[in-house]
Formats: C-alpha cells, sequence, structure tokens
C-alpha cells in the first residue's frame, strides 16, 4: 500500500478508496499473517471514518430538514 495518512486527515472518498485497497489485499490471500492483520487494522480505522464522515452528513441534513419550514397540507 502506498504511503497512509492518518485516516482522520483523509476525506470520505479518500478513505472509501483506500479502503477498497485494503479489501482487495485481503482477498488476494498473498499477505502473511501479520501483513493481513496490519490491513485488517488498517481497514476498520478506514471504515471507522468512513462511518463518521456518513454520520456528519446525516447530521446536516437532519439539521437543513428541521429549518426548513413545514409545506402546508403537511407534507415536507
Amino acid at each position: 500500500m502506498s504511503e497512509q495518512q492518518p485516516t482522520g486527515e483523509l476525506s470520505y472518498e479518500q478513505a472509501r478508496e483506500q479502503l477498497v485497497q485494503v479489501v482487495q489485499q485481503l482477498e488476494s490471500g498473498g499477505a502473511t499473517l501479520s501483513e493481513s492483520l496490519a490491513l485488517w487494522e488498517r481497514g476498520e480505522k478506514l471504515a471507522d471514518t468512513c462511518q463518521r464522515w456518513l454520520d456528519g452528513a446525516r447530521s446536516r441534513i437532519e439539521a437543513a430538514r428541521a429549518q426548513r419550514p413545514a409545506t402546508p397540507g403537511g407534507t415536507e
């Protein structure tokens, strides 16, 4: 794998792409046990980063919806 930026500094897209690469490496089966464990740990961190980005996006959407005035007729 190329240089590993700390997961907290990655954009969602960067973290997702690196996670895809980790999964591909694990699925290829060519790594030693030690390498596989390191890849797994990196994948867990990348998955957590992706989830934080998604949770933040969900919160922003919910906040925006809460600030939106209700429309006549009860539909939002």
